[in-house]
């Protein structure tokens, strides 16, 4: 029987989609071939490392471990996620860091560090903040590629707290078991918002803590020295360190921005968004209310830098613990003069 013209054009129709299916799937089967990742998950966003908005971690280059290591390090991930909202566990930080040697000391394994940078805070009665500094800021050093040595320097006793004469101290202390040549000293309650803002020594002294949440991401005033600082031990030793007279609150940083200035010297720092800080908020502590003396001796400054600082330092160390992610120096700073 001869075929319709109807039945012979609904099989043409039908060969037509069946090609046209296996075209698509073979198009669709070359394309997931060379796209792997078009059928992976994205990870979940971690805590700490998750730069905003998400990118990446570069891979770095293999290196000798006797090379330099590159500058800027190919392992930062730029701006961070901070908060403080949930709790840290001290065991858990311990266990993501193993690779921090007793003492909170790290150097990198697959090239050279480029800079040996103690990292002092002064320290009482802050343990909760520094569990958070440790969770955060560990991993942000090692990703900076650093030979770094963590020194919480304690104050004991109930005197009245000297945030400065504790740098000096951690200063004294930290060259006693290691030949840094650069050294942060950091408040134990700021935390960067950006890995890019390294904690490292600069051919001028180094604003690090430039813009914080505290005051609105903005430097409070041009002058402004405090929160965290870098300065290289030759810098540190052209100032006298810091002054050991500021008993209280307030008044030090402003002495040691004199101290600069009367130096030659003047203040580099990061742009305001790599230089963002956020502080974990508090209370003012006990023994650290403001100090009346400050406003009259940074008036002084040029008189008395060469006698009070590092040439007129003096203290007792009580007790020194080398604990898995950092030393703990307790000392007697002595009182305030009457």
């Amino acid at each position: 029987m001869k075929e319709l013209p109807g039945a012979w054009l609904q099989k043409a129709c039908r060969l037509l989609v069946v090609f046209c299916a296996l075209h698509l799937s073979a198009v669709l089967f070359y394309y997931l071939a060379g796209n792997p990742r078009s059928l992976q998950r994205s990870p979940e966003p971690s805590p700490r490392g998750l730069a905003l908005p998400r990118r990446e971690t570069p891979t770095p280059r293999p290196h000798n471990s006797s090379e330099p290591c590159p500058d800027p390090s190919p392992l930062l991930v730029g701006p961070l996620r901070v908060e403080f909202s949930r709790t840290v566990e001290m065991k858990k930080v311990e266990e993501e860091n193993s690779n921090v040697r007793p003492g909170g000391r790290y150097t990198p394994k697959d090239c050279a560090a480029l800079q040996k940078v103690a990292i002092i805070i002064p320290f009482r009665n802050r343990d909760e903040h520094l569990k958070y500094w440790l969770y955060y800021l560990h991993p942000i050093l090692q990703r900076q590629q650093l030979d770094y040595g963590i020194y919480v320097i304690n104050q004991g006793g109930e005197e009245t707290f000297n945030r400065a004469k504790l740098l000096n101290v951690g200063f004294k202390e930290a060259l006693k078991e290691y030949d840094y040549n650069c050294f942060v000293f950091s408040d134990v309650d700021l935390i960067p918002m950006d890995d890019r803002n390294t904690y490292k020594c600069y051919d001028q002294p180094r604003h690090l803590s430039v813009s914080m949440d505290k005051f609105g991401f903005r430097l409070p005033y041009n002058q402004y020295f405090g929160g965290v600082s870098a300065l290289s031990k030759e810098q540190f030793e052209k100032i006298n360190g810091f002054p050991n007279n500021y008993w209280g609150w307030g008044g030090e940083d402003d002495d040691i921005y004199n101290r600069l200035i009367l130096k030659s010297m003047r203040i580099s720092r990061p742009d305001a968004t790599i230089g963002k800080c956020r502080m974990i908020h508090h209370s003012r502590d006990n023994k650290n209310e403001p100090n009346p003396q400050r406003f009259n001796q940074i008036a002084h400054t040029r008189e008395t830098m060469s006698l009070d600082g590092l040439n007129s330092l003096s203290y007792t160390v009580l007790k020194t613990e080398h604990l898995p992610l950092y030393t703990k120096i307790t000392v007697d700073v002595g009182s305030p003069k009457s």
